[in-house]
């Protein structure tokens, strides 16, 4: 199931090299890749516009499906999705001051995964400060309260910002974009989302023991605090990595993993490759669409959310037997 996954991928990815507003014929395509002469334009559109984005679409779908099997796995609950502790309106919260302030697109990025990365540390800090005997649930609720907080402060700053030049493109961001990717933007960013990959393939076990409930973990000899603290610390950077490039993209750490589930069953250690997989396929997939179903670009989280919330009551019908 995962190598019929990892093909389809590969099918996606070249498709979305392949359509576009200038389409690229697929021989051109693949004879670029494979370091074959083809002609200038082909090369100019491929490697400085195309491929970038269709590198950034595979890494942030499957980054953000990743984050979301894990969260949901983690807090034992299938509604949970890779902003339940914030770091989505944090993460927004700085993208939407750096254009407030005029920064430049690298700074905008920047700030915006610092604040990401800050707001979650803040969640989890609240949550270690309260001392309770349920420390998911604070965890959770502290994440609702500090990502609240978080959405104020963006529309304050929609508020404060030109209505000519900035809210535009506040708006626009807010609702989810590959547009402007850039080869270095890609280099910047697909490192640290690899970086919370790894501790979350080499945890994957004791992440799956964690979903039996923190007792039964520690008699098997699972540190808790640590595991926990680790897998949510990659999982924080692997979304503040992407929602600082891409803008927030909702639906998809919530609804891939429950496909996921439904090919490969309900182990973190088996949900975990294939929802990284399938998220990468499928927000290649939604940012090809984003840019030939119409004149102007749709943004990509308005096409997420269109398709995700249909198919999202169906899987729900459907996994009933996969969570019970």
């Amino acid at each position: 199931m995962l190598a019929a996954l990892a093909v389809c991928l590969l099918i996606a990815l070249l498709i979305g090299s392949v359509v576009g507003p200038f389409p690229l014929p697929i021989g051109d395509v693949i004879a670029a890749v494979f370091g074959a002469t083809t002609a200038e334009p082909t090369n100019t559109i491929l490697f400085q516009i195309r491929l970038p984005r269709v590198l950034a679409a595979m890494l942030v779908g499957g980054g953000l499906a990743a984050a979301g099997a894990t969260y949901q796995t983690l807090f034992r609950n299938p509604l949970v999705s890779p902003d339940i502790l914030g770091v989505s309106a944090g993460a927004g919260f700085g993208a939407v001051l750096g254009i407030l302030l005029s920064l430049p697109v690298l700074a905008i990025q920047g700030l915006g995964f610092v604040m990401g990365l800050v707001t979650v540390a803040v969640v989890y800090a609240l949550a270690r400060a309260l001392h309770s005997q349920n420390e998911v649930l604070v965890l959770v609720l502290a994440g609702i309260v500090v990502g609240a907080l978080a959405g104020a402060g963006i529309s304050l700053v929609k508020i404060l910002a030109d209505p000519y030049n900035q809210l535009p493109a506040i708006t626009f961001w807010l609702l989810g974009s590959l547009a402007g990717i850039k080869p270095i933007d890609v280099a910047g960013f697909a490192p640290l989302v690899i970086l919370g990959l790894v501790p979350l393939a080499l945890l994957r076990w004791r992440v799956g023991v964690l979903s039996l409930g923190d007792d039964e973990a520690r008699a098997l000899g699972v540190n808790v605090v640590v595991v926990r603290g680790i897998v949510i610390a990659a999982a924080t950077l692997i979304t503040a990595s992407a929602v600082s490039v891409s803008g927030v993209i909702g639906w998809i750490g919530l609804m891939i993993p429950h496909m996921a589930r439904l090919l490969v069953g309900p182990r973190y250690d088996r949900v975990l490759p294939a929802s990284a997989l399938m998220g990468a396929a499928f927000l290649v997939l939604i940012d090809a669409l984003a840019r030939t179903v119409a004149r102007i670009e749709i943004p990509l989280g308005l096409l997420t959310a269109l398709i995700g919330a249909p198919v999202f009551v169906w899987l729900l019908a459907r996994s009933r037997r996969v969570w019970s």
